[in-house]
């Protein structure tokens, strides 16, 4: 895994089955699948048709379930969240899924992504009386789903999405139903299977290759899928948004490489960009060595590409802790050392490219280039799978702020000296997009070009929050005119 450094954090994996007899393992097997998008807490929500039961703690998803914590779990539909902190502090209060229990019912919700008008809805609800226990922007979700409907006619889970903007993948669970929610851009990713003939939400399609589940689909971008005993029924929520804006840094770094992401193949992806990049710079060198692990594939294919050798030169330690997570600045920086160590008498006297997915401060970077000079490494070349990081991201990615970024602050020759690198080169925009077969149009990558989908410091738009009814028999029924104060739980 990356270091705090020089790479960004990941946000969070979601997940969920409805009717499943032993629905609580499944959802530990499936954050287990999703462990590389949160490694700072984990939770489970089940529900047997009456009553919720949770587990939820700081820690990997294995120690968190450990011992007889899944025993306590009952029902056959349950969710689960492996969390990352974007907003909100790392505290065991933050700990997802979250769940309100109010005059509708129980509700509980798991969130990956983040709320760019977080700020201005807590202001209005906590102006309006309600109080929140956490700092997550996901507990504004719950608030607004929990307060009474300010139209008779409305469906509150419409009512509460069209109040929201930005990046939001929803799982929920009431006492009859599993909901999934993907935001009108298409953000974050979804997706639907089944196993054993029940239906199962996940961030990723990795998940479902460990339960066994079939993949069925990707959830549209604006859609509302709500699972019951009669099945599945689909709303298209926001039908006048056309345009979608996924995140291309999944395809980069963030998913699994056996992940498929908008039916392409993640690993395929990052084999095309680093053939891209051999394409985009030519160098004469002796071997392509990736950065663990995250720059595996993109070697590889710069190697198949170029016809240099790939060599695994750093060796990666699999049993070190995320250094992001480590209490001191010092165990941090034995960290970054201790994770890769050099097979140095590869590297001694050759020109050597070393390849990794992205540059964010620079400082990871920085220490691998001496230390492979000072193995005796004749040249460094330094490229990157992507184009250069300039702009913060505020849609779930912990990007610092731009005056952090060293692609912002500098140009390509003082990122090289900096380096201390013979040479540096980024993959270009269009030379990344080609490599997952979509056109440019499909992807947000405000992080590179400084292009923001959705505006995060806009107010409301009236005219996505206009009421809208649908026809969801079970959500519906759940609409009631009394006023009741909700309550987290």
């Amino acid at each position: 895994m990356k270091s705090a450094h020089d790479h960004p954090k990941h946000y969070c994996g979601v997940f969920g089955v409805f009717g499943h007899s032993n629905a609580a393992e499944i959802s530990y097997y499936g954050l287990y699948a999703l462990q590389h998008r949160g490694q700072e807490s984990a939770g489970i929500v089940t529900c047997n048709g009456k009553d919720f039961f949770s587990h939820r703690d700081m820690g990997l998803v294995p120690q968190v379930f450990k011992g007889k914590a899944l025993e306590g779990l009952k029902g056959e539909n349950a969710i689960g969240h492996t969390r990352y902190s974007t907003t909100g502090a790392s505290h065991i209060h933050n700990v997802q899924p979250l769940i309100v229990d109010c005059n509708r019912g129980k509700i509980a919700i798991a969130h990956n992504g983040n709320l760019t008008n977080a700020a201005e809805l807590r202001d209005e609800l906590e102006a309006g009386g309600n109080i929140f226990q956490t700092t997550v922007d996901s507990e504004i979700i719950l608030h607004l789903l929990a307060r009474p409907s300010r139209c008779p006619d409305a469906n509150p889970l419409l009512d509460a999405i069209r109040r929201i903007q930005g990046a939001y993948s929803l799982v929920m669970l009431t006492e009859k139903e599993m909901i999934g929610v993907r935001d009108p851009h298409g953000f974050r990713p979804l997706s639907l299977g089944k196993v054993e003939g029940k239906w199962v939400l996940s961030s990723e399609t990795c998940a479902f290759d460990l339960i066994k589940a079939e993949f069925v689909r990707d959830v549209k971008p604006g859609e509302v899928v709500i699972i019951d005993q009669n099945g599945l029924r689909s709303i298209d929520a926001f039908p006048e948004q056309k345009k979608s804006s996924f995140c291309i840094f999944e395809y980069v770094y963030f998913a699994r490489p056996d992940s498929r992401l908008g039916g392409t193949e993640v690993y395929q992806a990052r084999i095309e960009m680093g053939r891209q990049l051999a394409r985009e710079h030519k160098i004469e060198a002796d071997m392509v060595v990736p950065v663990p692990d995250s720059g595996n594939y993109a070697a590889l294919g710069y190697s198949l590409e170029s016809g240099i050798p790939y060599q695994m030169a750093f060796v990666r330690n699999h049993y070190v802790g995320r250094s992001f997570l480590q209490p001191s600045q010092v165990t941090r920086n034995l960290n970054v050392r201790v994770k890769l160590n050099l097979v140095s008498g590869l590297v001694e006297g050759k020109k050597v490219i070393t390849i990794d997915d992205s540059i964010v401060r620079g400082t990871t970077s920085q220490s691998r280039i001496k230390t492979l000079k000072e193995a005796g490494a004749k040249e460094v070349h330094v490229l990157i799978s992507c184009p250069p990081h300039q702009h913060p991201c505020v849609y779930g990615i912990d990007f610092p702020n731009r005056d952090k970024l060293l692609a912002a602050r500098s140009s390509m020759e003082e990122i090289r000296r900096y380096l201390d690198a013979d040479s540096i080169g980024y993959l270009s925009e269009h030379g990344m997009v080609q490599s997952t077969g979509k056109p440019h149009d499909d992807f947000c990558m405000a992080c590179y070009n400084g292009k923001y989908p959705v505006p995060y410091h806009s107010s409301v738009d009236k005219e996505i929050i206009e009421r809208r009814q649908f026809e969801a028999q079970s959500f519906g029924d759940l609409l009631e005119k009394e006023k009741s104060q909700s309550k987290l739980i």
